[in-house]
C-alpha cells in the first residue's frame, strides 16, 4: 500500500533553492581558464567588452528565432488557465471532529472545488474529506470574483471520497468536463486549486500513471480507487480542485499526495472525472449511490506463477475463488478457478480493478464477460445485481 500525506518544511526548500541558485551563478566562473596567475573571477571581469557585446547579440538572435515557438505553446497554457479559473472555487468548512473522549470539537478544513453545469443547474465537485461532517450552513464557497456562497445541498459518497454541492447564484461560470478514459501517460495537464490557502494557483505537469488502486489515504472508508497519478504540483489545499487537459476540460478531481515532507514531491493523485460523474449524477438524481454486484470472491494474490499454472501467458485478470449464492455470478454459472479477463469489454488488470469496474456499472445491466477456463477463453453475459441487497 502507498501511504499518502505530511508536515511541510518551507525553510528547507528555500535553503536548497538558494544554494542551487548560487551554484548556478558561480559555476561558469569556476570553469573560466586562469591566465597569467589571475583568478577566474578576475579574468571574467576583464573580458573584452566587444567580445561580450558580440556574444549578447548572438544570444538575442537565438531568442528571437526560438522564443516564438515556446511562446505559442505557453499561450495554450495561459488560455486553459483563463478558461477554467473562474470555475474553480476555494472551500472552507467548519468540521465537527470527535476525540477519543467523544467530545466534539470544531476544526476548520480548507480545500478546492470546481463548478459544473448539469440539467441547467450548477454544482460544485470536491472531495468528501474537505466537507466531511459539515452542514451546508457551515461551508463557505469563495468564487474567483470574490463572492462567497453557501451550498443549498450537500451530497457525498465516502466510498469514493466524492462530494457534490448544489449552489445557486447569478453569473456562475461552469467548467467543461472531458473523458478521462482517453487520457494517456505523458499527456499534459494542469492542476488548479488553493494549495496552502493560495487561491487560483495553477501548476503544470503530465499524466504519470493510471489505475492506482492501492493507496492508504488515512480514511479506510475510501474503498473504490482508480486514481490518475500526475507530477503537476499538488499540495495540501488542492484537494477537490480540478485536473485539466490542454482543451480546458476537467479530467480529474485532485485528491491526495504521496509525500514524506507534506509538500509536493511530484506524486499527486486525482479521481478520474468519468468516475466522479457516475457517482455525482447518482447523488444529484437520487441522493444515494447504487453499486452493482457480481457475486464473486477473488484471489488477491493471483500473480505470474498462478497464471502460468493455469496456462495463461501473462498475469492479468481476476481469479474467482468463490461464488455468492443467489448472485449474478451464480446465475451466469461462473465457477471457482475461472479468471475474468474482460468485464463489459474492459480488460481487467487485477481483482481491485474488477471490483471498481463492477461498482461503477448500472444495476441490472447485462454486460459481456470474457473468462479463462480449462486453458480456453469463453464469452458469456451476466446481469449484475444490487450490492446493497447482499449486505455489501
Amino acid at each position: 500500500m502507498t501511504a499518502v500525506t505530511c508536515p511541510v518544511h518551507p525553510s528547507a526548500h528555500s535553503r536548497r533553492f538558494l544554494i542551487g541558485f548560487v551554484i548556478a551563478l558561480l559555476l561558469p566562473l569556476a570553469f573560466t581558464p586562469v591566465v597569467s596567475g589571475q583568478t577566474a573571477i578576475e579574468v571574467a571581469i576583464e573580458r573584452d567588452p566587444a567580445t561580450v557585446e558580440e556574444e549578447r547579440r548572438e544570444l538575442e538572435k537565438i531568442l528571437r528565432r526560438h522564443a516564438p515557438v515556446l511562446e505559442a505553446q505557453a499561450a495554450v497554457l495561459k488560455a486553459v488557465a483563463k478558461l477554467v479559473g473562474p470555475a474553480v472555487v476555494h472551500i472552507e468548512a467548519d468540521v465537527i471532529s470527535r476525540s477519543s473522549s467523544s467530545r466534539a470539537r470544531h476544526v476548520e478544513e480548507a480545500g478546492s472545488g470546481v463548478i459544473i453545469l448539469r440539467g441547467g443547474k450548477h454544482f460544485v465537485l470536491t472531495n468528501r474529506h474537505v466537507i466531511r461532517n459539515s452542514q451546508p450552513d457551515a461551508i463557505k464557497i469563495k468564487l474567483s470574483d470574490g463572492r462567497q456562497l453557501r451550498p443549498t445541498k450537500v451530497m457525498a459518497d465516502p466510498a469514493t471520497d466524492i462530494a457534490v454541492m448544489a449552489v445557486d447564484a447569478p453569473n456562475l461560470t461552469a467548467a467543461p468536463t472531458g473523458n478521462s478514459d482517453r487520457l494517456e501517460i505523458g499527456d499534459f495537464v494542469l492542476a488548479v486549486g488553493s494549495p496552502f490557502g493560495l487561491s487560483q494557483s495553477v501548476t503544470f505537469g503530465i499524466i504519470s500513471a493510471k489505475g492506482r488502486r492501492d493507496l492508504e489515504l488515512g480514511d479506510a472508508t475510501v474503498r473504490f480507487q482508480d486514481f490518475i497519478q500526475t507530477d503537476a504540483a499538488i499540495n495540501p489545499g488542492n484537494s477537490g480542485g480540478p485536473l485539466v487537459n490542454l482543451r480546458g476540460e476537467v479530467v480529474g478531481i485532485n485528491t491526495a499526495i504521496a509525500s514524506n515532507s507534506g509538500g509536493n514531491e511530484g506524486i499527486g493523485f486525482s479521481i478520474p472525472i468519468n468516475m466522479v460523474m457516475i457517482i455525482g449524477n447518482q447523488l444529484v438524481e437520487s441522493g444515494k449511490v447504487m453499486r452493482a454486484f457480481l457475486g464473486v470472491n477473488l484471489d488477491s494474490k493471483f500473480g505470474p506463477e498462478a497464471a502460468k499454472d493455469l496456462g495463461l501467458p501473462f498475469p492479468t485478470g481476476a481469479r474467482i475463488t468463490g461464488i455468492t449464492k443467489g448472485s449474478a455470478a451464480e446465475a451466469a454459472e461462473l465457477q471457482p478457478g475461472d479468471v475474468i479477463l474482460e468485464f463489459n469489454n474492459i480488460r481487467i488488470d487485477d481483482d481491485a480493478h474488477l471490483v471498481n469496474i463492477v461498482s461503477l456499472t448500472e444495476v441490472g445491466k447485462r454486460v459481456p464477460l470474457l473468462i479463462f477456463r480449462d486453458r480456453k477463453t469463453l464469452k458469456m453475459e451476466v446481469e449484475v445485481g444490487d450490492r446493497a441487497k447482499f449486505g455489501q
